[in-house]
């Protein structure tokens, strides 16, 4: 029998030496967050989990451990034969669960038992969220951030997209959760990630970088949409330099046409958006939007939020917070495409801004 269990600290240190990570618990708790590039052989499923937990309340520890054990056995039987009967003698593979005790420890008994040297995280998903929390300060440190910062429209996203596509190091916040960043920012079809899973994400991320190159971000409040940016990230944000991207009120407008299509096509869903800000604007002014929108007119409609509600707040904020937006190097591309933001990124890289 080989079973090796390793403290979370070096298990993220050593996840890149295991050919499975394994996660054992239910498919709920894997679906808040998991550690990276894990597989969920859930010991007991969520319907399975809750019925032990209500036996374990109502009758007792023993009962619900002798009911939990036969379905445990069972589903890791099931594990088994689907994933586990064409392995080498040489796997190796992670275990976990919750705290790394019952669920995480029957399954690696059985497979060390077949002979597979397998390694548990000590503390479990609790104690490997506990490492990741206190990682990312370090991580974040000493990193050399360039904020690219611009008004609403302007092609922050793009020109990110584009930097990436010639090889700069980017992070970018908002495609990891899943939201652009405003009050119609909620895109259709994508819940966003759990606050769990948004740390753990970002904490991938930022291990992956160079920290001898630079980092392109883009500018962000403390949240993105219902995620809270880690707070150390967004202290160092604050006071790195600046790129101020800039682009004319119709190419801005006919970017968010673009990229927000799917409100065109849906126009009550646009109103039912607009309605978040009649505390902000007034019953009066969000009514004439809707009109408008419901009447076609949703470009006019894009203008007056750019220009009445979104840069007047942006700017606020960034004069606010971000200490060296004063002074940022103005970039601007020819226009809003993703040609014109290969030039503009291709220019910024020659340029070593």
């Amino acid at each position: 029998m080989s079973l090796n269990i390793l403290p979370a600290t070096e298990v993220i240190a050593r996840l890149h030496e295991f050919d499975t990570v394994i996660d054992a618990r239910s498919p709920g708790e894997f679906d808040e967050d998991h550690l990276p590039h894990a597989v969920n052989w859930p010991t007991l499923n969520n319907e399975e989990r809750r019925d032990i937990g209500t036996l374990y309340k109502q009758v007792n520890a023993f009962e619900a451990k002798k009911r939990g054990a036969a379905i445990a056995a069972r589903n890791i039987a099931a594990h088994i034969e689907r994933a586990v009967i064409d392995k080498p003698k040489d796997w190796q593979p992670l275990a976990y669960c919750w705290r790394g005790g019952q669920r995480s420890g029957a399954l690696a008994l059985i497979l060390s038992q077949i002979g597979f040297r397998v390694t548990l995280v000590e503390g479990g998903y609790k104690a490997f969220r506990a490492a990741v929390v206190q990682d990312i300060p370090r991580l974040v440190s000493g990193l050399d951030l360039r904020v690219i910062s611009g008004t609403t429209g302007s092609g922050k996203t793009r020109l990110l997209q584009a930097l990436s596509e010639q090889g700069a190091q980017v992070v970018d916040l908002e495609a990891l959760a899943r939201h652009r960043s405003s009050v119609l920012g909620a895109i259709p079809g994508q819940a966003q990630p759990t606050q769990k899973r948004f740390d753990t994400l970002v904490w991938q991320a930022l291990r992956a970088l160079d920290r001898t190159r630079p980092v392109f971000i883009e500018s962000e409040s403390k949240k993105v949409g219902n995620v809270a940016v880690p707070t150390a990230l967004i202290e160092a944000m604050r006071q790195s330099p600046c790129l101020n991207l800039v682009l004319p009120d119709a190419e801005r407008v006919a970017l968010l046409m673009e990229d927000y299509s799917f409100f065109v096509s849906d126009v009550e869903s646009f109103c039912a958006r607009l309605q978040v800000l009649t505390e902000f604007k007034g019953k009066v002014l969000v009514q004439g939007w809707q009109e408008q929108v419901r009447a076609g007119n949703i470009a006019p409609v894009v203008q007056a939020l750019l220009t009445q509600h979104y840069d007047p707040t942006y700017l606020q904020s960034m004069q606010r917070n971000f200490l060296r937006f004063s002074d940022a190097k103005i970039i601007a591309p020819q226009d809003h495409s993703m040609g014109a933001m290969a030039l503009l990124a291709q220019k910024i890289m020659e340029e070593a801004w």
